[in-house]
C-alpha cells in the first residue's frame, strides 16, 4: 500500500529551496508513495486535509452536487463556524440536507476539538532544519508534526540544526534526529537507494505559496566536506569526510528532461579547490552548458506544467502552477484577446482555483499553449555559476583560477574571515582580476576572536582592491554566533574584544547600506570612517546618529555630541565608554552622577521613533 508522506520545511524565510527534502521527494516517488510538501502555517495544512476528507464524504452523501466547487465555503465553515458559509452552499434543495449539515458539523468538530490528532493522516513525516538561529520555529514545527504522524518512529528530523544540536533536539522534542548526510543505503527503508545521489524533485516547490528568491538554478555538490576544521564552522560535523568528486551530469540531464532547463548552476561545495579532481569538475560544468558567455532562454513553463500533469507527476503541484500561469497570462494580455481568453476560462470553470481540475486543464491546453508562447517570448540571459559557500583563498593558484575563469562564475566568493589570511586573500583577488574575474563577494566574519578594528581593515582592503584592480567586491559582514557550547542559544553573544554598543553600531551602518559594502571610497569612508580613529568614533556614536547620519549632522547634533565626548578627561572618558559599551540608556541618571558624562549620555536617549518623516525628507542625501 502506498504511504502518505509529508515533507515539512519550517516557515522561516530562506533564499534557497530545501535540497534534502527535494531528494527525499524523488526517493519516495521511486517507491510510489504519495508525497506532499508543505511550508507555512501547519494549521492550514490540517484544515486543507480535513476539508478534503469532508468533501469526499459529502460527495458520497449527495453526488448531484459538485462539491469541489464549494470547497471555499466548506473550508470557511470548518474554520470559522459561521453559518453564513453553510447558507452559501445552497443545499436546501437536496433531500439529504440534514445529512449534509451533520457531516459539516462533524468535521467542524474534528478541527476545533483537534480530534484529527487521534487519527493522524501521515505514515511518515520529514522535517528539515537550517540555521541554529531558527531554533524556536524548528522545534515548534517538530512538536506540531508529532500530532500528524501515525507512529512517532516515522517522524524523521534532519538538516543542519538537527545535526549540530542533536542532543538539544532530542531533549526538546523526544525525537532522535538523523545526523549528517543521507549518503548510505537503507537509512529509512530496507532498500539499496542512496538518497544523497538522487536528482532533485523541483515539482514540490510548486505546491507551496512561498517563492524562493533563487529557484531558477540547478543545485548540487561536486564535492562533499572540507579539509579545514575552522572553529566557527559546522561543516566538520555535517560532512566529516572529504569526498573529492561527485558527478552532476546525470542529475542535470534528468532535471532538464522533467522540469526543463534552469538558468544558473548553484554549487554548495564547502571547499571545492581542495579536490584533486578540480579540472574534471570544471570540464563537467562546461559540458553542462556553462561556458563563459553562455546564455539561456527560459523554456515554455506552461508546456512543461501540462506535460508533467498529463504524466501524473505531482498533480497537486502542476494543477496549482498551471492555474497561476493562466492567471498571469490573463492579466498580461489586453483587448479582444483578453476577453476571448477570459470566456474560455469561464466556459471551463477555471476562474477560481477551487474549481480547477486536471481534466479541465488538459482539455484547454492545446488552445492555450500557442497563446502562452506568443505572449511570453523570452530574451537570452547570461548564465552564471556560483560556488555559493565560497572558495579557499589559501588554495588559489594560477592553475585553478585559470580554470575558474573558463566558466561564467558570478560572483567568485573568496573567504576573508581573519586578518591573518590577508596576504593569501589579496593574492587570490589579484589572481582573479588577472584572469578576468571581476565580480567577487565575501562574508566577513566578526565578533569571534577578532578585534573591531580588524573588520574595518578587511573592509578597507576590499575597497582599495576594487579601486586598484578595477573590479567589484561586495562584502557582507556576518556576526558570529557559537553553534555549540553554553552560548549556542545566545543570540546576543558578544565576542571577547567586542561589546554590545560596537555590535549595534556595525549593524546600524549595515542597516543603512542594505547589509553590504561595495566599491567606492567616498561611500566607504562615510559609512565606516576615513581612518581607524573615525571608525572608532562611529562605533561610539549614538545609534540614531548613525542611521540618520545626514539629519543629525545637518542639525548639528552629531558635532555637539562629539565635542562633549572628547571634552571629557581621561577618567571621565573611561567611565563614559564603559557605560556606552553596555548600550542601555533607559535611566541614565542611575548610571552616573557626573554631570558632564550625563550631558553626553543624553544623546543616547534619542530613539529611532523620535525621528519624523519630514525631518528625513529635509536631510536626505542626494548623490
Amino acid at each position: 500500500m502506498n504511504r502518505n508522506i509529508l515533507l515539512i520545511e519550517p516557515n522561516y524565510k530562506n533564499k534557497y529551496p530545501p535540497i534534502g527534502l527535494m531528494k527525499i521527494a524523488t526517493y519516495h516517488r521511486i517507491l510510489k508513495d504519495n508525497v506532499t510538501f508543505f511550508k507555512g502555517d501547519l494549521n492550514d495544512l490540517v484544515l486543507r486535509n480535513i476539508t478534503s476528507i469532508c468533501i469526499d464524504k459529502l460527495h458520497k452523501i449527495d453526488n448531484s452536487i459538485v462539491w469541489q466547487e464549494k470547497r471555499y465555503n466548506v473550508t470557511q465553515y470548518i474554520r470559522t463556524k459561521q453559518t453564513t458559509y453553510v447558507n452559501s452552499l445552497e443545499i436546501n434543495r437536496s433531500k439529504y440536507e440534514h445529512l449534509i449539515i451533520g457531516c459539516l458539523d462533524d468535521y467542524k468538530k474534528i478541527y476545533w476539538k483537534k480530534q484529527y490528532e487521534k487519527e493522524p493522516f501521515y505514515d511518515r513525516i520529514y522535517v528539515t532544519s537550517l540555521f541554529t538561529f531558527y531554533w524556536k520555529i524548528t522545534i515548534d514545527t517538530i512538536n506540531y508534526a508529532k500530532k500528524l504522524v501515525k507512529n512517532l518512529k516515522e517522524l524523521k528530523v534532519g538538516g543542519v540544526t538537527a545535526t549540530v544540536l542533536f542532543d538539544d533536539v532530542v531533549k526538546e522534542t523526544g525525537i532522535i534526529p538523523h545526523k549528517g548526510l543521507l549518503d548510505k543505503p537503507g537509512i529509512f527503508d530496507d532498500n539499496d537507494i542512496i538518497i544523497d545521489t538522487l536528482p532533485l524533485d523541483y515539482s514540490i516547490l510548486e505546491e507551496i505559496d512561498y517563492k524562493y528568491p533563487e529557484s531558477d538554478a540547478y543545485y548540487g555538490y561536486t564535492t562533499r566536506g572540507c579539509i579545514r576544521k575552522c572553529s566557527f564552522c559546522a561543516v566538520p560535523i555535517l560532512e566529516p569526510k572529504y569526498c573529492e568528486y561527485l558527478s552532476i551530469t546525470k542529475r542535470i540531464e534528468k532535471t532538464i528532461k522533467t522540469y526543463g532547463e534552469k538558468r544558473n548552476l548553484l554549487l554548495l561545495d564547502n571547499n571545492v579547490l581542495a579536490s584533486k579532481q578540480f579540472p574534471t569538475i570544471i570540464s563537467e560544468i562546461k559540458k553542462a552548458g556553462f561556458v563563459k558567455g553562455a546564455t539561456y532562454i527560459e523554456p515554455n513553463q506552461f508546456d512543461i506544467a501540462i506535460n508533467n500533469l498529463s504524466q501524473g507527476i505531482n498533480d497537486r503541484a502542476y494543477i496549482k502552477q498551471t492555474f497561476e500561469l493562466l492567471e498571469e497570462l490573463l492579466n498580461k494580455i489586453r483587448g479582444e484577446t483578453q476577453q476571448n481568453f477570459y470566456n474560455l476560462l469561464r466556459e471551463h470553470d477555471l476562474l477560481h482555483i477551487d474549481n480547477v481540475t486536471k481534466d479541465k486543464l488538459l482539455e484547454i491546453a492545446p488552445f492555450v499553449s500557442k497563446l502562452y508562447q506568443k505572449c511570453n517570448k523570452k530574451l537570452p540571459r547570461l548564465r552564471y555559476v556560483d560556488f555559493n559557500q565560497g572558495v579557499d583563498s589559501r588554495l588559489i593558484n594560477e592553475d585553478n583560477i585559470n580554470l575558474l575563469s573558463e566558466i561564467p562564475i558570478h560572483p567568485l566568493r573568496i573567504a576573508f574571515d581573519s586578518m591573518k589570511w590577508e596576504e593569501q586573500y589579496t593574492n587570490a583577488v589579484k589572481l582573479a582580476a588577472k584572469y578576468g574575474i571581476n565580480h567577487l563577494s565575501n562574508y566577513l566574519l566578526y565578533n569571534e576572536t577578532d578585534k573591531p578594528v580588524d573588520l574595518y581593515h578587511r573592509l578597507k582592503i576590499n575597497v582599495d582592491l576594487c579601486d586598484k584592480l578595477e573590479i567589484n567586491i561586495y562584502s557582507f559582514p556576518m556576526k558570529f554566533h557559537p553553534i555549540t557550547g553554553n552560548d549556542r542559544f545566545n543570540r546576543d553573544y558578544i565576542g571577547e574584544h567586542w561589546n554590545r554598543k560596537f555590535i549595534r553600531a556595525v549593524q546600524a551602518v549595515l542597516n543603512a547600506t542594505k547589509g553590504k559594502i561595495g566599491k567606492g571610497q567616498s561611500f566607504f569612508k562615510k559609512a565606516f570612517g576615513k581612518d581607524e580613529e573615525e571608525y572608532e568614533k562611529i562605533l561610539y556614536m549614538p545609534e540614531p546618529y548613525i542611521l540618520y547620519r545626514f539629519l543629525f549632522e545637518g542639525r548639528g547634533d552629531t558635532e555637539c555630541w562629539w565635542n562633549q565626548f572628547i571634552a571629557l578627561n581621561n577618567d571621565e572618558l573611561y567611565e563614559a565608554k564603559k557605560i556606552i559599551s553596555g548600550n542601555k540608556f533607559n535611566n541614565i541618571t542611575e548610571l552616573t552622577q557626573n554631570p558632564r558624562i550625563l550631558e553626553v549620555l543624553k544623546h543616547y536617549t534619542v530613539k529611532r521613533e523620535d525621528v519624523s518623516k519630514n525631518d528625513l525628507k529635509q536631510y536626505t542625501y542626494k548623490k
